[in-house]
């Protein structure tokens, strides 16, 4: 008995925890895909023999690094108990896996272990459904996703594509990353460009998603700062409304009383009038 009663507290620390983790689920989808996807570089990393393209894949190692160090200070700092956190449930591969040296990346594994853990006990349906009752987290969540994908692979492609071609100006790695940059955020320089059919494809086709990305993303922040003062009128016209109901109760309540009244005038009337009757008879 005494067994089940210590044991019953940490139950219900670890479903608090679980479910603080499903708060927002579309940031958990995607810091795991993020898992996987830093997970994928690193076997590129060691199976791609050109310089240039590692260079691209390193760099984007080092930003997700950063994107997965700053969630481990989010989640330590969120956690109703930092330590079991951070023994307890892996809080220390997710720094480990933060860490940009190559040997520890594999802790990254022990992320994706938890995500799975928690779709598997909450149910992809009920993940689904949260996701999609978010639909604007999640949207922001998305475009971020896609705005990183965009980077490392259009990197990659434009690099593959454009680094050995005949009056190329996008001819190493650092001029491939600008480039999908500069596109992604649709301001167009103009000091590198593709010079290649398939190369202007490809850009054409950032291009596209940059235009996406950053119009829905400056509809989220306008939204995100209109909501606020919709959410201050609301309150205060329900507010208003709130008065008015009992300022019209205290009327209703006025009038019934001034009509009980004049009812009570009316019959202490007729008394009088019969009294007066009677005493005229005799």
């Amino acid at each position: 008995m005494a067994t089940d009663e210590a044991a019953a507290p940490a139950t219900a620390t670890q479903d608090v925890d679980e479910a603080s983790v499903l708060d927002n689920p579309g940031y958990e989808v995607f810091i795991g895909i993020l898992s996987i996807l830093s997970i994928v570089n690193l076997v590129l990393i060691y199976i791609q023999e050109d310089d240039a393209i590692r260079y691209v894949l390193g760099v984007m190692n080092f930003l997700l690094s950063m994107i997965l160090f700053v969630d481990f200070l989010y989640r330590l700092r969120k956690a109703p108990s930092k330590s079991r956190y951070f023994f307890r449930q892996f809080g220390w591969a997710d720094l480990g896996a933060s860490v940009p040296v190559p040997q520890l990346k594999i802790l990254r594994v022990f992320r994706l272990i938890k995500v799975w853990n928690l779709v598997r006990r909450y149910g992809l349906k009920h993940l689904a459904r949260t996701l999609i009752k978010d639909r604007a987290g999640s949207a922001l969540w998305l475009l971020l996703l896609i705005a990183i994908f965009v980077l490392e692979f259009g990197s990659v492609w434009m690099l593959k594509i454009e680094q050995y071609a005949q009056g190329a100006n996008i001819t190493s790695a650092s001029d491939s990353i600008w480039y999908v940059i500069v596109t992604i955020a649709t301001v167009g320089y103009g000091d590198q460009f593709p010079v290649t059919n398939p190369g202007r494809v490809v850009g054409s086709g950032i291009i596209i998603l940059g235009v996406a990305i950053f119009g829905t993303l400056s509809g989220y922040l306008a939204n995100a700062f209109i909501a606020p003062k919709k959410q201050q009128d609301a309150a205060e016209e329900a507010e208003e409304d709130l008065v008015d109901a009992e300022a019209r109760d205290r009327d209703e309540k006025l009038h019934a009383k001034v009509e009980e009244l004049h009812v009570l005038l009316a019959e202490q009337q007729k008394a009088i009038a019969r009294l007066e009757d009677l005493l005229s008879q005799k």
